[in-house]
């Protein structure tokens, strides 16, 4: 009987000893989540939605597995996939963390881009405006500075959207005050043109 209990010893203490080198990697999974949280924040979703997506993916099956290995009794944790995917969504978060910048900064390049050509537009337009006729079409030709007076105003949330970092969206308003300026420009080139100042003067007859 003491033979018996000699022998279950070591065999207990195996046993507790093998459940405390059953736990979660829990610095591993801590660095796995921060990875993600910064592709997110700088921008991944919006500039590199499909890897990111993946990326999602990967994180979700990570805290499956922790899940369903922290559900088992001790003696039958095994948290080797855990830290396999917990190391292969760090790599993979900073990898994308890496597109998203150099995304950016390309965008970043377009939004300036696009912002130089919506200022050139508006300024075309505000020096046609001032050519404007003035007659019976009053009310239009009002209407037609009013926009333009908006256009100008409006140059000033390109340049907020790249404060912020939005360059995509920067882009994006810059393309619709481009193209709106050339409606304006368009209207006010027809204007001119009804009153002849659009026009060469013909020559005269001998």
């Amino acid at each position: 009987m003491i033979l018996v209990r000699q022998m279950l010893v070591p065999v207990a203490l195996a046993a507790l000893i093998a459940a405390g080198c059953t736990k979660p990697p829990s610095e591993k999974i801590e660095a796995a989540e921060k990875a993600v949280k910064d592709a997110q924040q700088s921008g991944a979703g919006t500039y590199t939605a499909e890897e990111y997506a993946k990326l999602e993916g990967t994180l979700e099956a990570l805290k499956k597995e922790v899940s369903e290995q922290d559900g088992k009794l001790a003696l039958f944790r095994d948290y080797g996939k855990v830290e396999q995917l917990a190391a292969t969504t760090a790599a993979e978060g900073a990898r994308v963390k890496g597109e998203v910048d150099k995304k950016k900064e390309e965008a970043k390049a377009g939004a300036l881009q696009a912002q130089q050509v919506a200022q050139e537009a508006v300024a075309a337009t505000l020096k046609l405006v001032a050519k404007a006729p003035v007659g019976k079409d009053r009310a239009a030709v009002e209407a037609i500075k009013s926009d333009a007076d908006a256009l100008q105003a409006a140059l000033s949330q390109i340049q907020t959207a790249i404060d912020k970092e939005d360059y995509l969206a920067a882009q994006t308003q810059a393309r619709a005050i481009n193209d709106k300026s050339r409606a304006v420009s368009d209207e006010i080139q027809s204007a001119l043109a009804k009153t002849g100042k659009g026009k060469s003067s013909p020559s005269r007859k001998n």
